[in-house]
């Protein structure tokens, strides 16, 4: 039997406690054979009933039941949470498996490891690590597929029991760097996926764009396993759209120029320029989605044209149909907030201007102060993304990473900076509760007048607000009889 070396800091305890009955499972046990660092640890604790597994750590730690009847504990000591499990049997219930509510989860403490092993999803996820002596229990040969870096089910049951994890095919392959078994494309694409939860699907989603160093590696996947399909149409539509191969020299392994290939490298160099910046994860997140998205108006806008003496491939006007399109899919994924951060108006506002920052670079001989603030009130001041989605859409046309921003996208940082337009500036000096120093009543009148002030302070006619306030008098006197 295979024995591996390891350690983590309550070893010794759950050893004490269990003695050889607890075993690490899944990615702990993935991550130690490919010789990666896990901060996580999943436990499975054989041949204990729930109450006595219970009563042994709750005089160690705090004690959390999630799942009663699935045999789940949370177990907290030292700041640290670790996740502890009977083994149990997963199965669908008698309609089959259409959402996780559909599955039938029975927990037996006698329950043989192997079989609890066997309801796992992939190969590489069914081994067990027995804590006492570092013994590797892996009747699927899920070493041998990690150490491969491949991709096999478990058991043929494992989609139609919990259909989730034909997401987690393409996170695994994305995240990880794993191939795909050819056999599980056949399978994925006969399940229905129609019964998942926006909240599990976006959570497999936002985990394979923010861990994954290409995340067009796990698009790809969605999209070989019918996910875009069945649940992303808006860019399953894009594989179809071809792009005029001057402007766009990007195509799939097939010689495609789809908007597609372009949108997955896009994505990737998102990605890269998002570490390059060290954006926070909220902001991470609210670029990557915006370049997942911010074609998807080209599938309504595309038409040949005759220009420049050939036949060209236009999408005019697609900008302004991509924003709409984000917001109907940001909608029906319930995105809104995130950690804060609202992405559910941040991600619209940088599609329907990344073009715009292009068009201060193609006009820079003549372009002034007031396009960039309102460039900068248009996105309501998030500068540094607007600047990297426009950068990531140009990085697009090529499969190499880049590794900072290239002079279009620098020349663009140095002028708001000369400028001096950023967050602050454009807030707006004059208030509504100064209008009613200034007798105005709170109404739509008012809201008027905010509006005029506001877009003169953007077209920088004052710079002040003593400036904005005389403008506001100009005004008021003009508006009254």
């Amino acid at each position: 039997m295979t024995r591996l070396s390891f350690d983590f800091p309550d070893r010794p305890l759950f050893v004490r406690l269990f003695g050889g009955d607890v075993y690490a499972v899944g990615g702990f046990v993935r991550d130690l054979i490919l010789g990666r660092p896990s901060s996580e640890v999943d436990l499975l604790v054989a041949r204990h009933p729930l109450k006595a597994i219970v009563g042994k750590l709750e005089k160690h730690g705090r004690v959390d039941l999630v799942g009663r009847s699935f045999g789940i504990i949370k177990f907290t000591r030292g700041g640290r949470t670790y996740d502890i499990a009977l083994p149990r049997v997963d199965r669908a219930g008698a309609e089959g498996a259409r959402s996780h509510k559909d599955i039938v989860v029975a927990a037996d403490p006698d329950l043989p490891i192997e079989k609890d092993l066997e309801r796992r999803d992939f190969r590489t996820n069914s081994m067990a690590l027995r804590l006492k002596d570092g013994s590797l229990i892996d009747p699927f040969e899920g070493r041998k597929d990690t150490l491969a870096k491949r991709i096999r089910l478990t058991n043929p049951a494992a989609f139609p029991d919990d259909p989730l994890r034909i997401i987690r095919v393409a996170r695994f392959a994305s995240v990880l760097g794993f191939k795909v078994d050819p056999a599980i494309y056949p399978a994925a694409r006969s399940v229905d996926l129609s019964g998942l939860s926006v909240e599990r699907v976006n959570d497999e989603m936002f985990k394979m764009l923010l861990d994954s160093g290409r995340p067009s590696v796990g698009l790809e996947e969605m999209f070989r396993l019918g996910i875009l399909e069945q649940w992303f149409p808006e860019l399953q539509a894009l594989t179809q759209v071809i792009q005029d191969a001057l402007f766009h020299p990007e195509k799939d392994a097939f010689g495609h120029h789809t908007v597609w290939a372009h949108t997955k490298l896009s994505v990737d160099q998102a990605a890269a320029l998002a570490r390059t910046a060290g954006l926070p994860v909220p902001k991470r997140l609210a670029l990557l989605l915006a370049a997942l998205y911010h074609d998807l108006g080209k599938a309504t806008t595309t038409r040949w044209e005759f220009k420049r003496g050939r036949m060209t491939l236009t999408s005019a006007g697609h900008d302004v149909q991509s924003e709409r399109a984000a917001r109907r899919v940001l909608v029906r994924f319930k995105v809104q907030t995130w950690s804060g951060t609202n992405i559910g108006r941040m991600v619209p506002l940088l599609i329907r201007t990344h073009h715009r920052a292009g068009e201060l670079w193609t006009n820079r001989e003549e372009v002034t102060k007031k396009a960039f603030n309102r460039l900068a009130a248009e996105v309501q001041g998030e500068i540094d993304l607007v600047v990297l989605l426009d950068a990531a859409d140009r990085a697009g046309r090529r499969s190499r990473l880049v590794h900072g921003l290239d002079p279009q996208a620098r020349w663009l940082v140095k002028k708001f900076e000369e400028l001096r337009v950023n967050r602050e500036t454009i807030k707006p000096l004059v208030m509504g509760r100064d209008l009613i120093k200034l007798g105005v009543p709170p109404g739509p009148e008012m809201g008027r007048l905010l509006k005029k002030i506001y877009q003169a302070q953007l077209d920088n006619a004052f710079e002040t607000k003593a400036e904005g306030l005389a403008r506001a008098r100009r005004l008021i006197k003009r508006t009254t009889p």
